[in-house]
């Protein structure tokens, strides 16, 4: 920043002409009143006096944080804005200690030094003036000077002032490092008052440790602090980032040679990438089985859950008993085949896609084991999942880490092989969702006699975890897999149903007749550009209230198979959220009406990942949201797990049913379009499908027909060889 810039801090410095652009810059202000602060607090409204001038100035950006009273260094741009007036968009701010008497008796009074009101801050600056700060981090004994102030109230005083004075050096020191605000909170809520010496001697590490960062972010911290290219530290950090990486994209390892060509893309040298292999594990921070290279946990997983397996597949039940025939009337031969072998296994499969009778086949089953006096534990990765699974077998349902009795405070699992689960039959709903180390913590909690029976689509989009377990365990022929493959004639005049099966078969779905509306629907709306399909989509969701009864709120989700870009989900909240829920505030931030989901499991509350809610209130401190008929409060914290859901991605309501679904289809989609993907969407619909898109699109989904390649070592260690396989 150059000196001019630096004297724009002076009064009316900031303001620029309507519709001029605005260079960016810096100013010290004391916050005097928050408007308004998102429920993610990642956004606020603030209005700030200026340092040594008279005025009143709105702020507005990521100052969620800041409080009233608190001195700020923001960096921002100014703008006059057509309905809120003049404000300054803030890119960053940094915590300051105030300078002047004014500053530092409002800081002292402002609530954030304990045992200190305006009062005893005005007496305080009288007595020692410009240099109270000075004094009370230097010489805090004299503060009994002042009459109210004893002892125990002045080393309050003191800790609390130098403690927010380390806190702006950190603070200036990661912003110096181009870190954000809510990163460096969560940078040192980790480190805490280590936090410049790790992040100086360890950035890599970072990485690893905190949430947000990863190896992007900290190789450019590395590279500012003069880390080299090929530093043996920056090296195995890639390696790591590398490995994180391939465990979020579905794989449990990743080959050496592959690891070594995307390190050398993060211009890590060939060499140098091997070495650092090698030295990590020497120090068990990677197992290499052959040429797979492993994160330690996922390599435990994997040749845990294969000997699981395998002793579950080789030690069926002996002398199954007889099945009364009433408990299979009605049945098909396949589905009585599945009902037997629920007795006779004590590991199989169930697969088949919709209409094929999947749950009424688990009905029958789950009937027969308890006329038998088995104890049968019926489980799904998800809590949506769980509550189909209990709504179609009128039987009660969990989620798989409730089963096990997850402890989220020490991120372990009650029920283990020292304390199994009390069933005889564990009963898996969707186990295409179910990941590789999930899958081995359950093998782990199964009593030594008990049996477990996988339901699931294998043709569905896989789990979001490392390992495909489902689709691994079928490929590899190591158990028993009974596939329902005939459509019941009641489901045939669903054109959902039609449409599911045709999509498997890369045919373009037929859509419903005019005039001929079923018991499920099924139509396709053209729109080659995302401004029209964006148009069609609010136009589908009238249409749909109006010809199906149907709230476009409650009932209808829109699915898009991307985040990011004109049809992404972030942008499809903003554009559904202003047309179903308009109100005051940025678009895409939470207000009363909204449709929310929860992100991940939370216990104290009870509820779980996938369940969707509406929010009743909107609060700087407490936000209240409607999940499964109870009002939730949510405070500052777990405010982050929950997010607005009028659009979601196809991934994330894998297990869940819906009334209506509409697909956004689009080439803006490319890279993310497949068979899978499209047929996952489809089948979360009872009553209505639209698939808003155009017709590229709908080709590449339907002729894209290879699964993402993974790689995981279950399918070779099932049948008694070494990992080095790969599932695509």
């Amino acid at each position: 920043m150059t000196d001019g810039d630096r004297g724009s801090r002076g009064p009316g410095a900031w303001s620029t002409s309507a519709g001029g652009m605005s260079r960016e810059i810096e100013l010290t202000v004391t916050v005097e009143e928050v408007i308004y602060r998102s429920a993610d607090e990642r956004f606020a409204v603030l209005r700030a006096s200026v340092e040594g001038a008279p005025q009143v100035i709105t702020l507005v950006g990521p100052l969620g944080s800041v409080a009233p009273g608190d001195p700020i260094a923001v960096h921002g741009r100014p703008e006059r804005h057509a309905t809120f007036g003049e404000r300054i968009v803030v890119t960053s701010f940094t915590p300051v200690t105030p300078q002047t008497r004014e500053g530092i008796r409002r800081y002292l009074g402002s609530g954030r030094v304990p045992g200190v009101g305006p009062a005893i801050a005005d007496r305080i600056v009288e007595k020692f003036g410009e240099r109270t700060l000075e004094m009370i981090t230097t010489q805090s004994s004299r503060l009994r000077e002042v009459s109210g102030i004893g002892a125990r109230r002045a080393t309050a005083i003191a800790d609390a002032v130098r403690a927010h004075a380390a806190d702006a050096q950190v603070f200036s020191f990661l912003h110096g490092l181009g870190i954000g605000n809510a990163l460096s909170q969560r940078i040192v809520s980790r480190y805490k008052a280590d936090t410049v010496r790790v992040v100086r001697e360890e950035p890599y590490r970072v990485a690893e440790e905190v949430r947000g960062v990863g190896f992007l972010t900290a190789d450019r911290i590395g590279r500012q602090l003069g880390y080299t290219l090929d530093d043996p530290r920056r090296a195995a950090g890639a390696a790591l980032h590398l490995l994180g990486k391939g465990a979020d994209e579905g794989n449990v390892y990743l080959p050496r040679d592959l690891l070594v060509e995307q390190a050398q893309a993060l211009e890590v040298p060939f060499e140098r990438a091997n070495e650092a292999i090698d030295m990590l594990h020497a120090r068990a921070m990677v197992i290499i089985d052959g040429d797979a290279v492993y994160a330690p946990p996922l390599y435990s997983a994997e040749v845990s859950a294969a000997r699981k397996l395998q002793a579950l597949a080789e030690h069926p039940n002996t002398l199954p008993p007889a099945i009364p025939e009433a408990l299979l009337e009605g049945l098909a031969p396949a589905q009585r085949d599945a009902v037997r072998a629920s007795f006779v296994h004590r590991l199989y499969v169930l697969t088949g896609g919709p209409g094929t009778g999947k749950t009424t086949t688990v009905r029958a089953l789950v009937a027969a084991q308890r006329a038998q006096q088995k104890r049968v534990l019926l489980c799904a990765p998800t809590g949506r999942a769980a509550k189909r699974l209990s709504e179609a077998t009128g039987a009660e349902a969990a989620t798989i880490h409730r089963a096990l009795e997850y402890n989220p405070k020490t991120g372990t699992f009650q029920r283990n092989a020292d304390l199994p689960l009390d069933a005889d039959v564990v009963l898996v709903d969707e186990a295409s969702m179910l990941d590789l180390v999930l899958g081995e913590r359950l093998l782990s909690a199964l009593s030594k006699t008990a049996s477990l029976v996988l339901v699931g689509d294998v043709d569905q989009l896989p789990p979001i975890g490392a390992g495909p377990l489902l689709r691994e365990l079928i490929s590899s022929n190591a158990c028993p897999v009974i596939r329902l493959t005939v459509i019941f004639r009641q489901a045939q005049r669903s054109a959902i149903v039609r449409a599911a099966h045709a999509i498997l078969t890369g045919e373009r779905p037929e859509p419903t007749a005019p005039g001929e509306r079923g018991e499920g629907d099924y139509f396709f709306i053209r729109a080659s550009d995302p401004e029209s399909a964006q148009r069609k989509l609010l136009d589908t969701l009238t249409r749909a209230e109006a010809a199906y009864g149907l709230d476009p709120k409650r009932d209808v989700q829109v699915l898009t198979p991307m985040r990011k870009g004109p049809l992404g989900l972030e942008r499809l909240n903003q554009l559904i959220q202003n047309a179903l829920n308009p109100g005051p505030g940025e678009a895409g931030l939470m207000r009363a009406g909204d449709k929310v989901m929860q992100l991940r499991n939370d216990y104290d509350r009870e509820v779980f990942n996938g369940d969707l809610g509406e929010i009743e209130h909107v609060s700087a401190d407490v936000t209240l949201a409607r999940m499964s008929g109870r009002s939730v409060p949510y405070d500052r914290d777990a405010r982050e797990a929950l997010a607005l859901a009028y659009a979601c991605t196809v991934h994330k309501v894998q297990g869940s049913e819906f009334p209506a679904i509409v697909v956004m289809l689009h080439t803006t989609h490319f890279i993310m379009l497949s068979r899978a993907l499209l047929y996952t969407a489809v089948t979360r619909a009872k009553r209505l499908v639209v698939v808003i898109g155009d017709e590229r699109a709908l080709h590449r989904a339907l002729s894209h027909v290879t699964m993402q390649r993974t790689y995981s070592g279950l399918r070779a260690r099932l049948a008694g060889k070494s990992a080095r396989v790969t599932v695509d």
